[in-house]
């Protein structure tokens, strides 16, 4: 019979590692905690299949803290990747928040700022390494990144880390890591690309998956409404955050112009209760903005899908998709922003006519029905121009190509008429006049 860990103290962890568990208010053990916690301790390598805000980062900190047990030597023995910046640095404020009792040293690597400093820590002696794939083989280029000691390494959210095209980074960074290692992989949801990936490198893992794959947390109430087009977005936006009960939310866009223009417009609706993140803001914005929306200063944060990984964010009230994610798993990790630790949340979702195809394809992967609401009666649907009515009409044509390739729609391409140099159009005009 399979042990039960109803308690931390189950699993053997040394008294520091208990006494920082107790400061940091965590009471039992998650499901993924009480599964992969005595996998990583035994040695094996490991797939994690687990939702955001399940518990999953304590789940492979607390037994590789206690397998590095303290700081020894310069180089670093345990690294975890991490797709960006947000997550990297959340990832690092857990290890800092576990290891407090300990004197083990870290430190998080990521780009968008100059590397000297980073490479003044490394120089001082590590023993976890915290980094984004392309940071980490810059300097390991540079010389100041020494791997020989590394017996341990995370691949954390795989599944944004392969859509974001860097399985060639993933691939070059195992080619130059000692090969005796456990390996430990963790994600959201486990698509072919995770799959290819985890069978380049793990050795026989054991597989645990807490919840079905792509399955949207229970404690997450979903709807959405049908917006036509852009003003009627804008305007159900609005006419929602007035009220009370959306107390912290999070607004995700396609694009950065369209969380620009959302934010200008809440900035001007809702003063100085509105923040922006993405791509192209600043490191330091955007760990201001999230600090501030994590401590209430502000209730909305803006933002894109490669901004919001690593938002780690408790008592999120709402999730708003102001447009649906293309990528239908994302879905998955945006409403996981909301419910988390058993608490409960919602997510809306507005959608256009193309949308309601993502929506009904979101529907199949989590195997959930998105409730539709109808319109508040307040809400007028405003008509749709020219252009975002062809914009919409082309996303939904090319939806039905990619199912059916040989679907031809509105804006299908046409067969160009043949252009004749000069001297073939005097030719057939010659030919003609003889006829």
């Amino acid at each position: 019979m399979a042990k039960e860990y109803t308690s931390f103290e189950d699993f053997g962890l040394n008294r520091q590692l208990l006494n920082a568990v107790a400061d940091m208010g965590y009471a039992t053990p998650t499901p993924i905690q009480q599964k992969a916690i005595p996998v990583i301790l035994a040695g094996h390598d490991l797939i994690g299949i687990a939702q955001t805000g399940t518990g999953k980062t304590a789940a492979y900190l607390l037994p590789l803290l206690y397998k590095v047990k303290y700081a020894r030597g310069q180089y670093p023995r345990a690294l975890i990747l991490a797709p960006g910046k947000e997550l990297a640095i959340q990832i690092s404020e857990n290890l800092r928040g576990l290891a407090k009792y300990t004197d083990l040293r870290h430190v998080c690597l990521y780009g968008g700022i100059g590397p000297k400093t980073q490479i003044e820590e490394l120089e001082q002696g590590m023993d976890f390494v915290i980094s984004t794939p392309g940071r980490f083989l810059d300097l390991y280029r540079r010389g100041a990144l020494i791997t020989k000691a590394l017996r341990y390494m995370v691949l954390d959210e795989a599944d944004k880390m392969m859509d974001m095209g860097f399985a060639p980074q993933i691939r070059e960074i195992l080619e130059k890591i000692p090969r005796k290692r456990q390996n430990l992989l963790f994600s959201a949801t486990f698509p072919p690309k995770v799959q290819h990936i985890a069978d380049e490198f793990l050795e026989f893992p054991h597989k645990i998956e807490v919840t079905p794959q792509s399955t949207p947390a229970e404690t997450v109430e979903q709807y959405f409404y049908k917006t036509p087009n852009l003003s009627t977005k804008i305007n159900l936006l609005e006419h929602l955050l007035q009220d009370e009960d959306f107390s912290k939310v999070i607004i995700f866009t396609r694009t950065r112009e369209i969380a620009n223009n959302t934010f200008k417009y809440l900035d001007r609706k809702f003063p100085g209760e509105a923040r922006v993140i993405h791509a192209n803001k600043s490191q330091n914005s955007r760990i201001n903005a999230i600090n501030a929306f994590r401590s209430g200063d502000i209730r909305l944060l803006v933002t894109t899908d490669v901004s919001a990984r690593g938002i780690d964010v408790e008592n999120i009230s709402h999730v708003i998709n102001f447009d649906v994610p293309r990528i239908h798993e994302e879905y998955v990790h945006r409403i996981g922003r909301t419910g988390r630790a058993e608490k409960t949340g919602v997510a809306i979702s507005f959608a256009n006519g193309a949308e309601e195809i993502h929506l009904n394809e979101i529907e199949k992967i989590t195997g959930e029905k998105i409730a539709e609401r109808p319109l508040p009666p307040e809400i007028v649907a405003a008509g749709t121009s020219k252009e975002e009515r062809i914009e919409i009409e082309r996303e939904i044509d090319k939806i039905k190509r990619e199912k059916d390739p040989g679907f031809k729609g509105a804006f299908h391409e046409k067969k160009k008429r043949p252009v004749f140099h000069r001297p073939q159009q005097k030719k057939i005009r010659k030919k003609r006049r003889r006829r």
